[in-house]
């Protein structure tokens, strides 16, 4: 079979190269061509074009990125028509995504969407084009099957991914970590995720910065993104002589007291290594002005959203500051009471979201429903 597989972000790119993996155990043959990034590539797609020039958010920034953005829409609808797979399978992405969907749809490609768009916190019209386009939604929060199959979508949740992750990590030793890292092995760690595109870690990174020297008893470590260059860290770090880690975000978290995490997947994870964070997120005034009209949701991370309860505390636009970070992190690595109610909600969402095999199962999900549709054509 022939798959055609798009992952615009590192996050996706990371869940793609597992459902890979599992896709080949089903199809030896299987012919896989991709937009995505190295994780993809390692597990044998073809790569067409990185992520590293496909990961744009926000508002503001998609309309500067725009001719570039039309360019890549362009490029993938000639080379889907061109390879002609059996499945195109969409991995989150919804921008440029649910384009795609609409003409492999209209050009008779199934189309299987791996990792839903958040459309029940905003943007619901988007919704009826899923329904219009899309064969097979398979999702990752226990609350999406409902809310698709509610529209009349076919919709199934397989668990998620991030188990499958975590499965097949394997933690160093910490004195090995610090001293690959040339770390202090003396101070406790706190863990800087500030997401993976360069407006958004230019944003966050700034502020967690400057939280750093409220805390000179803690070394503070940032987790660098694949897709960004160590340059751009460098000169944002200057003599601050904070270091940052590379292709080690588990591990740094692993080893960390606490962390200050950028909203998004990272959360999620953060929260499934039972580490304590406070959750950041600072985008554009224009594109937050817009978002806060949108938005129809109580909280932006997911681990309160999962649990619909504040869970972790979400430091957002005006309120990220470092005085605002430093009293939540004083809070968590001092109070044991606030530590233990932690853990304890840890618990419950690791109980609420399952066990690892997401990937197997929606693999499979894949090979049945192509199995399907050949006996079916």
């Amino acid at each position: 079979m022939k798959y055609y597989i798009i992952a615009g972000e590192a996050s996706g790119d990371l869940h793609a190269s597992n459902l890979i993996a599992e896709i080949k155990k089903n199809d030896a043959a299987a012919d896989i061509r991709a937009w995505g990034g190295d994780m993809m590539k390692r597990q044998g797609a073809t790569l067409v074009k990185h992520i590293r020039h496909t990961a744009f958010m926000g508002f503001a920034e998609v309309l500067t990125h725009l001719p570039a953005i039309l360019r890549n829409i362009r490029e993938c609808k000639k080379d889907i028509l061109g390879f002609r797979p059996d499945a195109l399978i969409l991995v989150d992405y919804p921008g440029f995504n649910l384009r795609m969907a609409k003409f492999a749809h209209d050009k008779h490609i199934k189309v299987i969407y791996y990792i839903s768009p958040q459309v029940w916190a905003w943007k619901r019209r988007r919704v009826r084009k899923i329904k219009e386009t899309v064969d097979k939604m398979l999702v990752i929060l226990p609350f999406e099957e409902e809310f698709f199959q509610n529209y009349g979508i076919d919709a199934t949740y397989v668990g998620n991914p991030l188990f499958d992750a975590l499965a097949k990590s394997r933690f160093s030793e910490r004195a090995a970590f610090v001293q690959r890292n040339r770390l202090d092995p003396k101070r406790e760690i706190i863990a800087l995720l500030p997401g993976s595109r360069t407006q958004e870690v230019k944003r966050n990174l700034s502020v967690m910065l400057e939280t750093a020297s409220l805390f000179p008893k803690y070394q503070f470590v940032i987790a660098k993104a694949p897709t960004l260059d160590k340059k751009f860290y460098k000169k944002m770090i200057g003599k601050s002589g904070i270091r940052y880690v590379e292709k080690q975000t588990y591990d740094l978290l692993h080893h960390a007291s606490a962390a200050v995490v950028t909203s998004g997947t990272a959360t999620l994870e953060t929260a499934l290594l039972a580490v304590p964070e406070v959750v950041c997120y600072k985008a554009n005034a224009l594109s937050y002005h817009i978002a806060r009209k949108l938005i129809r949701v109580k909280y932006i991370s997911l681990v309160n959203l999962i649990m619909d309860k504040e869970v972790v505390k979400e430091l957002i636009q005006n309120d990220l500051t470092p005085r605002n970070i430093a009293a939540e992190l004083k809070d968590m690595l001092g109070n044991p009471k606030r530590q233990k109610c932690l853990i304890e909600d840890y618990d419950a969402l690791r109980m609420t979201l399952g066990t690892a095999g997401a990937s197997k199962k929606a693999a499979g999900i894949i090979a049945e429903a192509l199995r399907s549709e050949n006996k079916n054509g």
